[in-house]
């Protein structure tokens, strides 16, 4: 879901242009209407001084008005514009948005409708049907009627594949999935970091977008491209994941691995875990298996990681038991359950309590777990032994 916008601001010079960026706290005493009965007053006084002057120097009254007075329009505009606000704007970003696409005659008037209107700060981001050289008032007004934003919202729900996204917003958008695969051949030009392609385990890194399209409901603005609308995805997740301090604790409490590693078995934990609460655990189990030295293999061995090279080759992706022995241990296949340590990249694109399982998994040596009710609990078990007798409770219930 998007999030509300902040409504700090940067002061900007009255030039609209060169903007620093400071906090901002309105003055909620008494006196908030001082700043007006000021204004007022030095106007009377220009007034005065320039009429004691003479007739002839009123030519530059209005000169003089401009800098007390803010500069804004009147009335509800002029020809229909469509204006995109971006989520995570401040106010002040938002009032130059406004100002560069003629909608309001300044910043400083956009800011100080906010601030007359206690409702602005609901206004969210979005795309929105706006009129230029409207009153900063009406401006304000019309981003808070609903009727006036464009709405173009897409879902992609956590857990799903590169590739099953590319069609999901090929569909909404009209846009060819081939279009998303070419922009998502470069994921650093999408705006993931390089920093985030290092493995702590020696593996070498290929840099994939797998991972990193968060799972959100987005708004599709108007003329978006499919470079734009993963970018979109991407800054979501490094807002999302830098929120969570995810890359510091996991390199703080995880010793020795990489927060790539982590986006690893986040996905893992998202693809094997059949209830939220057990994303954790599950996470747990891949670290014990790849990292603790005390599982046989030294692999993952989850079926998982099998069905995501079908669905990225092209085939059908099986249950567990329609699996061959040929797809269980193709020697061809990179993400082979019998592969050492962890797979090459994530295996699909993991929520945020998935990230918040594998950055903090409870502590456990666990090594096995098998589903053993219809609601998609697990039991773990850190023997092989223990492992079976999990295995009879899910057969008695119908499980496996």
């Amino acid at each position: 879901m998007i999030d509300d916008l902040d409504l700090g601001f940067d002061e900007q010079d009255r030039g609209e242009k060169g903007r620093h960026r400071r906090g901002y706290a309105r003055k909620r005493n008494g006196g908030s209407g001082g700043g007006r009965g000021k204004t007022v007053l030095a106007l009377l006084l220009a007034f005065v001084l320039l009429g004691g002057i003479g007739g002839g120097a009123f030519y530059g009254f209005d000169r003089v008005q401009s800098y007390f007075v803010t500069p804004d329009y009147d009335g509800a505009g002029t020809e229909e514009v469509q204006v995109e606000i971006k989520a995570g704007t401040l106010l002040a970003d938002m009032g130059l948005t406004l100002y560069e696409a003629g909608v309001v005659k300044s910043t400083k008037a956009f800011i100080e409708a906010a601030e007359e209107n206690s409702l602005s700060k609901n206004i969210q981001a979005g795309t929105y049907k706006l009129r230029k050289q409207m009153s900063a008032a009406n401006a304000i007004t019309a981003m808070l009627d609903p009727k006036n934003k464009i709405v173009n919202g897409v879902t992609i729900p956590e857990g799903r594949t590169a590739k099953n996204i590319y069609k999901v917003l090929s569909e909404k958008t009209k846009i060819p999935a081939k279009d998303f695969e070419a922009a998502a051949k470069n994921p650093l030009a999408l705006g993931v970091p390089n920093w985030w392609f290092k493995r702590e385990d020696g593996k070498t890194v290929k840099p994939s977008i797998e991972g990193f399209l968060y799972p959100d409901t987005y708004e599709i603005p108007p003329k978006a491209t499919a470079e734009t609308i993963l970018k979109q995805m991407v800054e979501n997740f490094l807002t999302v994941t830098s929120e969570m301090q995810f890359a510091d604790k996991v390199q703080k409490d995880l010793g020795g691995v990489s927060p790539y590693e982590a986006l690893i078995v986040a996905s893992l934990a998202q693809a094997e875990a059949g209830n939220k609460d057990d994303l954790g655990k599950v996470a747990r189990v891949a670290y014990n298996r790849v990292y603790k030295g005390n599982f046989d293999c030294g692999c993952l061995e989850m079926d998982v990681t099998v069905n995501y090279y079908l669905e990225l080759t092209g085939q059908k992706t099986k249950s567990s038991k329609e699996m061959t022995e040929s797809d269980l241990n193709n020697p061809r296949n990179p993400y082979n359950r019998k592969l050492q340590g962890l797979v090459p990249t994530p295996i699909n694109n993991p929520g945020k309590d998935a990230l918040a399982g594998a950055m903090a998994p409870p502590k456990g040596n666990w090594l096995f777990f098998v589903a053993i009710d219809k609601e998609g609990h697990s039991e773990f078990a850190e023997t092989y032994e223990q492992h079976k007798r999990n295995e009879d409770k899910a057969r008695e219930a119908g499980i496996i």
